[in-house]
């Protein structure tokens, strides 16, 4: 049918392989991974702050540098503008006439502007400037360009009475430096406007702005005095980048389009930048994160290689035992071959056990199948026997009938339905009312036995006759009370009513000589049962009482030596379909 498994198919799954790789990648994996994020989130945060720190305080130091040669240059520049000394020689210089004369001061100044210089390693070119005269530069320690020309250098900001300028190209002739340059006025006397020029160190710019400094590549922008001008030293920026690098207001640090940028703003008045690309900022943080990956697929490899080892070492094991199953069906006698690994063996221990005990059933079941002919004999004369015995005694009553003996007529009749309610084919189980009637039966046969020395009175309620009994479960009782309770004028009681609103309780009572425990135990043995000849015995009650109510009957037995034992069992009311028969 449709829907329907075939027998002998087990349902298809996942494999051992296959299961075993993927928990064993999860058991690798997933620790790494944990560790990998938290690991992530932590240096992250460390290496970032790490790397802006060491960004800033570079362009710190650089600013700094920057700071003190700006300072140098106002420092050289007025003791050229301010040293009275040096004005007044200026001052006379411009308005002495003589040739000779003019020479001499020549001498003296440009041996005080060598002097200045040489104490001010800082310093480069210094020069006197007269922008009205023909030739502007009077006096300088270099030689300048032709055309020399301040007006067309860029501004940089207004600082202690001075202008500077820059960065840009040296006025130097020969040198194609970057440099910063001041231009302080100097007060001589007269008309004459005088002013002093200095340049930084040639290389001064490169010793500043140098990013073995960072151990990455920075690229640096100088904002001016006013905002207005921004001079990229190094590398190239893109132009929105230069644009916002000088904007008022700005973070010390941000990120903008893919760049970091780290400002420093000068008390003098400028801003230096420093731009990192976002790639090159990340560099450790993406070597770090290379590792974690390099480090996750040789954990990969691992976690396979280890699967494949673990697997190899699991299929020899359950190859065997495979085997040992196959070949069970073919022998069964064989003993089971070990494998060396405690687990599998211990498998096939058990196996073994079961082979062994599959064995012994086996034999059994042919020492059964020889024993069932047997049975079945016995089972055919048992079902001969009890109709012999009840044709004889139907032969034995017409002849009592005939005789006119009604004596012997009453007993034969009597013990015919005795004996056809105890070796009859009727179910197991009856209602108590068929109980109560085999019971008057059988303990009408004892009164005539005995001559009718004791009495038997049944006192059952109506409503509890059709309740549902396991056979014999009164005549045990009922004989035991006149093999143990007869005495003159006995007396043999038996009374079932309704006990609560769902049980029956039934109680056996005698007036006899009663018993001692010991007594009772005995009554209760297996040997007693194998000693009674008709009488079955308290042990059979007991065994049926467990069989069919379990936890839900009770039997008391009360008895002492001054006389009467009562027999009590309560039980649940159950129908005959109730019970599985």
């Amino acid at each position: 049918m449709p829907g329907k498994k075939q027998a002998g198919h087990p349902p298809k799954g996942k494999s051992l392989r296959t299961t075993l790789v993927i928990y064993l990648l999860i058991g690798t994996l997933l620790p790494l991974l944990i560790v990998g994020f938290i690991s992530y989130t932590s240096i992250y945060s460390i290496l970032s702050g790490k790397i802006g720190s060491g960004i800033s305080a570079s362009l710190r130091q650089e600013a700094l540098s920057l700071e003190n040669a700006i300072d140098n240059l106002d420092f050289a520049s007025k003791q050229f503008a301010l040293d009275g000394q040096i004005v007044e020689e200026m001052s006379s210089f411009l308005q002495e006439k003589q040739i000779y004369r003019k020479s001499q001061m020549m001498n003296s100044i440009n041996q005080k502007i060598n002097l200045v210089n040489f104490t001010n390693p800082y310093i480069g070119l210094t020069a006197y400037i007269m922008p009205d005269s023909d030739d502007p530069v009077l006096f300088t320690n270099m030689s300048t360009r032709r055309g020399f020309d301040l007006s067309s250098l860029p501004s940089f900001m207004r600082y202690n009475g001075a202008d500077y300028y820059g960065p840009h190209g040296t006025m130097y002739a020969v040198g194609d430096n970057v440099v910063f340059s001041e231009r302080r006025i100097v007060r001589v006397s007269g008309q004459h406007e005088l002013y002093i020029y200095l340049e930084t160190n040639y290389s001064l710019l490169r010793k500043i702005f140098n990013q073995e400094a960072y151990g990455m590549k920075v690229n640096h922008l100088l904002v001016n005095q006013s905002g207005t001008l921004t001079h990229v030293i190094d590398g190239e920026v893109p132009e929105r980048i230069v644009q916002q690098a000088g904007r008022s207001g700005g973070s010390a640090h941000e990120v903008l389009n893919g760049y970091h940028l780290f400002r420093y703003e000068s008390p003098q008045g400028w801003k230096l930048v420093a731009v990192v690309k976002r790639s090159v900022f990340n560099s450790e943080i993406y070597t770090w994160i290379y590792k974690m990956i390099l480090l996750a697929l040789l954990t990969l490899l691992f976690a396979g290689f280890l699967a494949w080892l673990i697997w190899r070492r699991v299929y020899g094991p359950l190859r065997k035992v495979n085997l040992e199953i196959i070949r069970m069906a073919e022998n069964v006698t064989t003993p089971v071959a070990f494998t060396n690994v405690e687990e599998f063996d211990s498998v096939l221990s058990n196996f073994q056990q079961m082979k062994d005990q599959v064995n012994e059933l086996i034999l059994a079941v042919a020492r059964n199948e020889k024993q069932k002919s047997q049975f079945e004999i016995e089972k055919l004369l048992s079902q001969i026997n009890p109709h012999f015995l009840h044709n004889t005694l139907n032969t034995v009553q017409w002849l009592a009938r005939l005789n006119g003996q009604k004596e012997i007529d009453k007993l034969v009749t009597l013990l015919v339905k005795v004996l056809h309610y105890n070796l009859g084919k009727q179910s197991i189980i009856v209602t108590i009312g068929e109980e109560i009637e085999a019971i008057r039966n059988y303990m009408e046969l004892q009164r005539i036995r005995y001559d009718y020395e004791f009495e038997f009175n049944v006192e059952a309620d109506p409503e509890v006759l059709s309740a549902a009994v396991p056979r014999f479960l009164l005549q045990p009782l009922v004989e035991n009370s006149i093999y143990h309770g007869l005495s003159d004028n006995g007396k043999v009681d038996v009374i079932i009513t309704a006990h609560g609103t769902n049980e029956v309780q039934l109680i056996v009572k005698d007036n006899g000589a009663g018993m001692d425990q010991a007594k009772i135990e005995e009554l209760l043995a297996e040997e007693t049962v194998r000693r009674r000849g008709l009488g079955i015995g308290f042990a059979y009650v007991m065994r049926m009482l467990r069989v069919y109510y379990g936890e839900q009957m009770s039997l008391d037995i009360l008895s002492g030596e001054s006389g009467g034992t009562t027999v009590s069992i309560i039980i649940p009311i159950m129908s005959k379909e109730d019970f599985n028969d």
